[in-house]
């Protein structure tokens, strides 16, 4: 890859600004969850803004309309869907993902997924935590990461 032009490194010195939308479905894993993303945040220098959403399958419509915005760098998808007893968790696990592969897809949405789909409670409050798995953090990291790429590749 070449050396960046002018313009890509002027974009490379200004700080990602980043939407996060979190679902609050389950209060305890979301404040888990939003720990964990803030953290990554402020590592890396980056300002954010937050909207809340009731669970899963409302976030990628919350991204849609902020897409369109387009005052945001990057996105992060954070929430957490956990097995029941029917089949209501296949639908918003797929229908979450989908949402989001599509918004990346076809609006060229930089999207950290931080949306759990777990078996239990338990899983989820591991993969949570931000001093065990930080699946928040990590879902910032993945927005930056590909925020990064965007600049390298002066698009």
């Amino acid at each position: 890859m070449s050396a960046p032009s002018s313009s890509a490194s002027a974009q490379h010195a200004r700080p990602a600004h980043l939407l996060i939308v979190e679902a609050r479905f389950y209060d305890e894993l979301a404040d888990l969850l939003l720990t964990g993303a803030k953290r990554a945040l402020a590592k890396a220098g980056a300002s954010f803004e937050l909207v809340t959403v009731p669970g899963a399958l409302e976030i990628p419509a919350a991204l849609r309309l902020a897409v369109a915005s387009g005052r945001f760098d990057a996105y992060v998808a954070l929430g957490c869907v956990i097995q029941g007893e029917t089949r209501h968790y296949d639908i918003v696990a797929h229908e979450s993902a989908r949402g989001l592969t599509e918004l990346a897809l076809r609006h060229q949405a930089l999207i950290g997924n931080g949306i759990l789909t777990t078996e239990n409670g338990d899983q989820a409050r591991v993969r949570a935590d931000p001093e065990r798995n930080d699946k928040g953090g990590d879902a910032v990291r993945a927005a930056l990461a590909l925020l990064e790429v965007k600049r390298c590749l002066g698009a």
